[in-house]
């Protein structure tokens, strides 16, 4: 199959450091070189003074661009997949963060491996997300999406939780804890892992659901179907309101006698790796496994 050309990129950035920027002065200036069109995101155009590129709000930028860049960290990335999933256009990440699961490209390699990409040398990964609603006495009050993760939590409070978990209908459990950690494929590298869950190769289409410090020590992680309908009920005598957060960046407060559904969003994410790209090497070199004896 033919790899698609790019030609309206669309760029997204962090402008709250110099190497960030840095990065992005670079990414345009090789963009250029390439005649492409180029988009900013509003706050990202804001760090590049006196240029000259298109710009526009994230609903722009998704229905003209062929590819969003984003120069950041996961959490840039992560952002970037709720706001774009739904437009199917597909994601690059430079890494200008800390562990870079999901932003694969380093800074110092920037010319090299977007020249590889617009030669039509890239794997496309298409990753599934989650979309939260939040319903009180069954009418709606908040709704979310996440790729990584989205977290029951007590938030500021001392306090356990008490809460019922049900999946595809069925009665599971109920547990006191500090809360539950439902997470993708994509997050179980995340803050899935360390809460002591289990690491879940991307191309499986599976959630695991972790449990915060749970009351009782049998209550362990489990790995379930990725299109589940997940139900967490929150006990209605709890004296703290808990929270819910989506990627750790979107933030609900919940009241006793909330329900928290929690199924497979219908578009995917789509992400651009270099045609190098290995998930164990990625594992290898940010976890600190062992290399290869001898070596």
């Amino acid at each position: 199959m033919q790899k698609k050309k790019f030609k309206h990129i669309g760029i997204v950035g962090r402008i709250d450091n110099v190497q960030a920027i840095n990065s992005l002065k670079q990414l345009t200036h090789f963009l250029d070189t390439k005649h492409v069109n180029i988009i900013l995101s509003e706050t990202t155009a804001n760090a590049l003074i006196g240029h000259t590129y298109q710009v526009g709000s994230d609903k722009i930028l998704g229905e003209i661009s062929d590819l969003i860049v984003v120069v950041g960290g996961d959490g840039s990335l992560l952002g970037a997949a709720r706001s774009f999933a739904k437009y199917s256009v597909p994601i690059l990440g430079i890494n200008r963060g800390r562990l870079g699961f999901l932003t694969d490209i380093a800074p110092d390699e920037i010319d090299c491996k977007f020249n590889n990409i617009f030669h039509g040398d890239y794997i496309e990964d298409h990753r599934f997300m989650l979309a939260c609603d939040i319903k009180r006495e069954r009418d709606p009050i908040n709704k979310s999406s996440a790729l990584n993760d989205i977290v029951l939590h007590r938030g500021k409070s001392t306090r356990m939780i008490e809460f019922e978990l049900h999946i595809d209908g069925q009665f599971v459990y109920s547990q006191r804890s500090d809360g539950l950690i439902v997470a993708t494929s994509t997050g179980s590298t995340a803050y899935a892992l360390s809460a002591g869950g289990p690491i879940i190769h991307p191309k499986l289409d599976a959630l695991v659901l972790v449990p915060m410090f749970p009351h009782t020590l049998t209550s362990r992680p489990i790995v379930v179907d990725g299109s589940s309908d997940i139900r967490i009920v929150i006990g209605v005598d709890n004296d703290i309101y808990p929270r819910i957060s989506c990627d750790g960046q979107t933030h609900y407060t919940a009241s006793p006698g909330d329900t928290i559904c929690i199924k497979k969003l219908a578009n995917k994410v789509k992400l651009i790796h270099p045609k190098e790209h290995d998930y164990y090497e990625i594992c290898r070199r940010k976890l600190g496994w062992g290399s290869k004896l001898g070596q």
